[in-house]
């Protein structure tokens, strides 16, 4: 690739090593300005911070070439003749005579110094500092090509910077980077890189790989959101369905008649709260359910009675009570045959013996005759 002789808005040399950012930045300014790209000799000569091959012979060696010319001069004339700085820099056009008397009182500014100084200049509305005039304020090497003799600065002009850049931003002569659309944008002094400056420059962007690798980091990531999500609103789903329990049946069957013996048996107590009574003539169901407050009584075969464990209250085997604070028999629950022929107990019906009333105990449903 030829070189392509333009310096575009890159500092004039001597100069800095420029980083990739910078290099992207001024090759989207050329390819939106319609001028030559770099060539790869130009990229390689701005990375190893020496000039580029037509700079060699051009921008370098004018001053070189010049310098006799200078001196020739020196000699016959009066060392008063010859051309102050300030003069020649204010003949060049870039430099304010402002500027150029500070340069002349030899005082050097600091970054911090003309940062403030461009910031006030924005406050009241004046021109900022151009590249020139930080580089002289800094006292830079590239603000002493001004001091040249007229013919040597008419020389350099085809390789002048110009007065300022486009929005007036003052620049680091030695960092001096594009600063036009996404460059200004996204390209800093000195320049940090980011994704659309350097898409702006024909650089590849940096990211993670879409490999396989990260493609399955992405899918259990997002697989963990949506099981936590999910679980989240299950839990908020269940929040509004009914919490009921569920009981007993109060209607069961509890085998036949001759499944039974003579006197109490216990063996549904636990599942139903019932004992089977068998007498000569008849069956019933007692309710096992204290009636003074509602404990379970315990069967005591040895004294052939109900014994309330709560407060002692005592019933004879055929529940009617006889001793404690009981104050009327225990209920006896609704039985039949069923069709079978087995013993169907109703829990939900219950016959009583209330203190000084008529029995409940002989009616229909309250016992099997055999």
């Amino acid at each position: 690739m030829a070189d392509s002789g333009v310096r575009g808005r890159l500092p004039v040399w001597p100069r800095n090593a420029l980083n990739n950012s910078v290099i992207s930045a001024e090759q989207a300014y050329r390819k939106r300005s319609s001028l030559p790209l770099l060539s790869d000799a130009e990229i390689e000569a701005l990375k190893a911070g020496v000039p580029m091959p037509w700079e060699s012979g051009a921008g370098a060696a004018a001053p070189a070439a010049a310098a006799p010319a200078a001196t020739t001069p020196a000699a016959s004339a009066p060392p008063a003749a010859a051309p102050a700085p300030p003069a020649a820099v204010v003949v060049s056009g870039n430099i304010s005579p402002e500027v150029a008397k500070q340069v002349a009182a030899g005082k050097k500014w600091s970054k911090s110094s003309i940062a403030a100084e461009n910031a006030k200049r924005k406050r009241n509305g004046i021109t900022p500092l151009n590249d020139d005039e930080i580089a002289a304020l800094l006292g830079e090497p590239g603000a002493a090509a001004p001091a040249a003799p007229a013919a040597a600065v008419a020389t350099a002009a085809p390789v002048a910077r110009p007065a300022a850049t486009p929005q007036g931003i003052p620049v680091n002569m030695g960092t001096s980077v594009a600063r036009a659309g996404d460059s200004i944008r996204y390209v800093g002094t000195p320049a940090v890189g980011t994704s659309k400056a350097a898409k702006a420059g024909g650089v590849a962007a940096v990211g993670p790989d879409d490999n396989e690798v990260n493609q399955q980091r992405r899918r259990f990531a997002w697989a963990m959101i949506a099981a936590f999500l999910t679980a989240w609103f299950l839990a908020f789903f269940r929040f509004f369905l009914p919490r009921t329990l569920f009981e007993p049946a109060t209607s069961f069957k509890v085998g036949y008649p001759q499944d039974y013996g003579l006197g109490v048996d216990t063996k549904w107590q636990q599942r139903y709260r019932i004992w089977v009574d068998r007498r000569p003539d008849r069956l019933f169901v007692i309710y096992a359910r204290c009636t003074h407050l509602g404990c379970t009584p315990d069967w005591k075969p040895a004294e052939n009675k109900f014994k309330c464990p709560c407060h002692g209250s005592g019933y004879d085997d055929e529940g009617v009570n006889f001793e404690g604070p009981a104050p009327r028999p225990m209920d006896r629950a609704h039985i039949e045959l069923a069709p079978d022929g087995q013993i169907l107990v109703n829990v939900a019906k219950l016959y009583q013996q209330p203190k000084g009333q008529p029995t409940q105990f002989n009616d229909d449903g309250a016992y099997i005759r055999l």
